[in-house]
């Protein structure tokens, strides 16, 4: 009955900022720096988040020890440093880039404090309402228990590793697409495999960060991760170790205005939006934006295994009519360290 006309936008073009991610710790390597520079979005898509290739990037502790990173030859804008790195509670450490084009970059010194061990991670399963959706989101909270020292001001962050769970397939129900050839949706069911073990990288979705103001020196229980169920995960069985950092205050800082950019809801109480910034500066121009922030971190991690029955609600379980080596990072065969 009538048209909408496409009311275009004219956006002034955004500095491409130089952005810093980077996380190195007391746990094993190799720990990555992720380099990349922002770009324009408008009313029409402009433009994409590039990596910055080609740079010099190392890690100076306060003894003057310098390690290299190397680039990844297929995530590239991200470095890695030796498998054998491990930061040292103790002492502090500065990264240092200089891009292809001659620009340096360097962050301020980070000083790596110890972590206290997870002594237990309790399961909490939570579900969220969707409006206009009868079932609900579900999933599983991670609840970090650790007995907190009480001779020093504690920061914490926790990060979720890669799961692995055992995927169940129905490969009997595997029926082709049409083709000329054969027009008709004929079943042919394979004869394998209907189990594999996936791993899936996922991340937190949102951030999980703690000070011990309140808790200081006592033993409590933290949210600390949260896994999704997404009709697949939870069939089985599923392993994830959560791994727990002791942060610097300023890293702190960082994170928590971060997260609460992240949460902006829209209501009028909500923060004003900013541009929040790290603790990377440039040699070569003071007043230069640079946005990330490179940390060092004591780490611990405990492994945990969350069987299907550890969960108070489960959403339906997702079919996928095929053989589960067709599933993209699945394997028949389960990871050498599986033991449950």
């Amino acid at each position: 009955m009538a048209c909408i006309d496409p009311y275009q936008v004219d956006v002034p073009q955004g500095q491409q900022l130089l952005t810093v991610e980077g996380l190195i710790h007391t746990g094993l390597g190799p720990h990555s720096i992720t380099l990349t520079r922002s770009d324009t979005y408008g009313s029409v898509f402009e433009g994409l988040v590039r990596p910055v290739t080609g740079a010099t990037v190392v890690i100076r502790d306060n003894e003057g020890r310098i390690i290299f990173l190397t680039e990844g030859q297929e995530a590239r804008g991200s470095y890695f440093t030796p498998v054998d790195f491990r930061a040292e509670i103790g002492k502090s450490y500065t990264l240092q880039i200089q891009t292809a084009d001659g620009r340096v970059y360097t962050s301020l010194p980070e000083r790596v404090e110890s972590a206290p061990e997870i002594e237990n991670i309790n399961l909490n399963t939570v579900t969220v309402p969707v409006e206009g959706e009868t079932t609900p989101r579900s999933g599983v909270q991670l609840i970090s228990e650790i007995n907190d020292p009480a001779d020093q001001n504690n920061f914490y962050f926790w990060r979720i590793s890669p799961l692995v769970y055992v995927l169940e397939t129905r490969p009997d129900l595997f029926t082709p697409r049409p083709t000329p050839e054969k027009p008709d949706r004929i079943p042919e069911p394979k004869p394998c495999c209907a189990v594999c073990y996936r791993t899936e990288i996922t991340g937190n979705q949102s951030l999980f960060i703690a000070q011990d103001d309140n808790f200081n020196g006592l033993t409590t229980r933290i949210p600390a991760g949260f896994i999704e169920d997404d009709g697949l995960r939870f069939v089985n069985k599923l392993r994830v170790d959560l791994r727990q950092y002791a942060i610097s205050q300023e890293a702190y800082r960082f994170l928590r205005l971060v997260k609460q950019q992240a949460e902006i809801s829209g209501s009028i109480f909500d923060p004003p939006p900013a541009t929040i910034r790290g603790n990377m500066i440039s040699l070569d121009n003071p007043e230069e934006v640079v946005l990330g922030y490179f940390m060092a971190a004591g780490e611990s991690s405990r492994r945990i295994y969350i069987d299907n029955s550890d969960l108070t609600f489960n959403q339906i379980a997702a079919t996928i009519p095929d053989d589960c080596r067709v599933v993209a990072w699945a394997n028949v065969d389960p990871p050498v360290d599986w033991n449950p």
